[in-house]
C-alpha cells in the first residue's frame, strides 16, 4: 500500500545518538507537529509499519510512540480506516507551539520593511463563487458536451502519445498551436500561422508574458476607462504607469489617448467587445490606433476575450487582422467559450518577437501542461467546438433578449443599457446618487451574482452602475430574477 493511502509520514528526524530514546524522538515530531498545524484534525497519518519503514526503524519504537500519542488524544484509532488526527482537537491547542515561538522573537527587533506592492491585494468577492442570475463570466455548463469532452480525456490520458508526457517547447503543443490558428485565420480574420501562437493558462498570463517582453518599469501603458480591472493589476504589478484613455460609443477614444499620453509605450484594448461597456470599436478608430501605433514605435495588446458571441450582426474581425505593421499581440482564451476553470488561452505574437517570448515563457515554467492541448486539439479538429459555439451563440442570443426586455419592463427609462449586441454580459448605468457597491452587497444576499460597474474605473470620473451576465440563467428564469434585483434597488 503507498503512502497517499496509508497518510502522509510528516518530517521527523531521529537521532540514534540521543540520549532520548526513539519512540520518545517520534512522539515528540508527532506531537510538534500537530501543534504546529502541519498535521490538522481529520487528516489521516501513516501506519506504525509504513511510518517505521520510512525512518528506517524498528517498528517497536512506533508502536509505542503511536500508542502514547493515541493515549493523550492527539491520535485517534478508527476500525477497519486507520489513524487519525482527531476532528475534535481543539483549535486553541493547534496554536499553542506557534504562538509559543512568536513569543519568543528578541524584542525590540522590528520587522523587515517589504516593498510596497504596485497593485491591489486579492480579495476574494463572493460574486466570484456565488452561481446564478446575473453571475459574470458564467457559461452554460448545462449545455457543454461532457460526454464527448470526457471520452476525449479518457482517450488521452490512458493512451497518451510520448510527446505529450515529454515536450519541452514553450509555445505548447504543435498540433494544438496549428488548430488555434487555422480557428483564428477563418473565425476572426487574425493574420497568423502555428508558429506564431503561445499557448497560455488564460490571457492574465497572455498579458504577463507580454509586459515582461515588451515593457520596462516606468513604461506608460494606455487603459480603457473604463476597463477590465485584472489587466490593470497585471500591468500594474509590472511596474507599468497606468494611463487612462476615454471610451465612448466607437471604442477607444484615440485622439484623446494621443494628446494626453503621445509618447506610451503600450495601448491595452478590447476593440471588438469593450470590457465592461460592450462598444465595438469603429473602422477609423481601428486605423487611428494602428498609424499611431506604427508612427511611435508602441505596441497594441488586443484583448479578444469573448468575441465569438455577436447577435446581431456577423462576428466583427481581428485589429490584428488589419494590422500591416507587427505591432499588434493578440491575446485570446478558451476559458470564456468552454468553462472557466479550463485555464487555456493563446497569444498571438508578431514574427519578430517569437523568439523573446519564447524565452520569457521558458523561464516562467518551462511549457504550458499538455492533456488539455490533446483534448482540445482533437474537440476542435472532429468539429464539435465549432458546433458548441454556434449553439451557445443562439441560446446566449435567447438570454440575451429576454434580459434586456425584462430590464426595459421593470425599470423603464432609469438604466442604461450598454454592450447588449454581444458577448455574455451587459452594463448598465444607474442615476446619480446611487451606489453600487451597496446595492451589489444587498443583492448578494438575495442571491443575484452581478457585479458593480465602478471598480471598472480607475480615474476621478467614476459611472455607478452593474455588470450582469446571462450566459448561466435559463431564459425562463430571468424576468424574475430582473423583478428581484428592481425590489433590490428600491430597498
Amino acid at each position: 500500500m503507498n503512502n497517499a493511502a496509508e497518510g502522509i509520514s510528516p518530517i521527523i528526524t531521529v537521532d540514534r545518538k540521543s540520549a532520548a530514546p526513539l519512540h520518545k524522538q517520534i512522539y515528540d515530531g508527532y506531537r510538534s507537529a500537530i501543534l504546529r498545524g502541519d498535521l490538522r484534525p481529520g487528516q489521516r497519518v501513516s501506519s506504525s509499519r509504513t511510518f517505521a519503514t520510512d525512518l528506517h526503524v524498528s517498528r517497536f519504537p512506533v508502536l509505542s510512540a503511536y500508542a502514547q500519542l493515541l493515549a493523550e488524544g492527539y491520535f485517534e484509532s478508527r476500525v477497519g480506516a486507520g489513524t487519525y488526527v482527531p476532528e475534535s482537537l481543539p483549535e486553541q491547542l493547534m496554536s499553542v507551539e506557534r504562538r509559543v515561538v512568536q513569543d519568543r522573537a528578541p524584542r525590540g527587533l522590528r520587522p523587515v520593511a517589504r516593498k510596497a506592492m504596485t497593485y491591489p491585494a486579492f480579495h476574494a468577492s463572493a460574486a466570484l463563487h456565488g452561481w446564478g442570475a446575473f453571475g459574470v463570466h458564467q457559461p452554460a455548463f448545462d449545455q457543454f458536451p461532457f460526454q464527448e469532452w470526457g471520452r476525449l480525456v479518457t482517450r488521452h490520458s490512458q493512451s497518451p502519445q510520448a510527446g505529450a508526457l515529454h515536450h519541452v517547447d514553450p509555445r505548447g503543443a504543435e498540433r494544438f498551436r496549428e488548430q488555434i490558428a487555422a480557428y483564428l485565420r477563418t473565425a476572426r480574420a487574425v493574420q497568423c500561422d502555428a508558429s506564431q501562437i503561445m499557448v497560455v493558462s488564460g490571457s492574465q498570463q497572455a498579458l504577463d508574458v507580454t509586459a515582461r517582453v515588451v515593457l520596462d518599469p516606468g513604461s506608460s501603458v494606455w487603459v480603457e476607462e473604463p476597463g477590465y480591472a485584472l489587466g490593470r493589476s497585471v500591468l500594474a504589478a509590472s511596474g507599468c504607469r497606468l494611463c487612462p484613455v476615454a471610451v465612448d460609443g466607437e471604442g477607444l477614444d484615440v485622439a484623446a489617448g494621443i494628446r494626453r499620453h503621445p509618447r506610451a509605450r503600450a495601448a491595452l484594448v478590447t476593440p471588438s467587445h469593450q470590457y465592461p461597456l460592450g462598444s465595438t470599436m469603429s473602422a477609423s478608430r481601428r486605423l487611428q490606433l494602428l498609424n499611431w501605433a506604427q508612427s511611435s514605435g508602441a505596441w497594441i495588446i488586443e484583448d479578444d476575450y469573448d468575441s465569438e458571441y455577436r447577435y446581431e450582426s456577423q462576428p466583427v474581425a481581428s485589429l490584428q487582422g488589419l494590422d500591416a505593421n507587427a505591432r499588434v499581440i493578440y491575446i485570446g482564451t478558451f476559458s470564456k467559450v468552454l468553462f472557466p476553470s479550463l485555464r487555456i488561452g493563446y497569444l498571438v505574437i508578431p514574427p519578430d518577437l517569437v523568439d523573446r517570448f519564447a524565452a520569457v515563457r521558458f523561464a516562467m515554467d518551462i511549457f504550458p501542461p499538455y492533456l488539455y492541448q490533446e483534448v482540445l486539439t482533437d474537440f476542435m479538429r472532429t468539429g464539435q467546438f465549432g458546433r458548441h459555439i454556434r449553439r451557445m451563440r443562439q441560446l446566449y442570443g435567447q438570454r440575451r433578449a429576454v434580459l434586456v426586455t425584462s430590464l426595459r419592463a421593470e425599470f423603464g427609462d432609469e438604466l442604461e443599457i450598454h454592450g447588449a449586441e454581444a458577448g455574455m454580459h451587459l452594463a448598465v448605468m444607474l442615476p446619480p446618487g446611487m451606489n453600487d457597491r451597496e446595492i451589489v452587497a444587498r443583492a448578494m444576499r438575495q442571491r443575484l451574482w452581478l457585479w458593480p460597474l465602478s471598480p471598472s474605473y480607475s480615474g476621478e470620473k467614476v459611472r455607478q452602475g452593474f455588470i450582469l451576465g446571462f450566459g448561466s440563467t435559463p431564459a425562463e428564469q430571468i424576468p424574475r430574477a430582473v423583478e428581484r434585483l428592481r425590489a433590490v434597488v428600491a430597498s
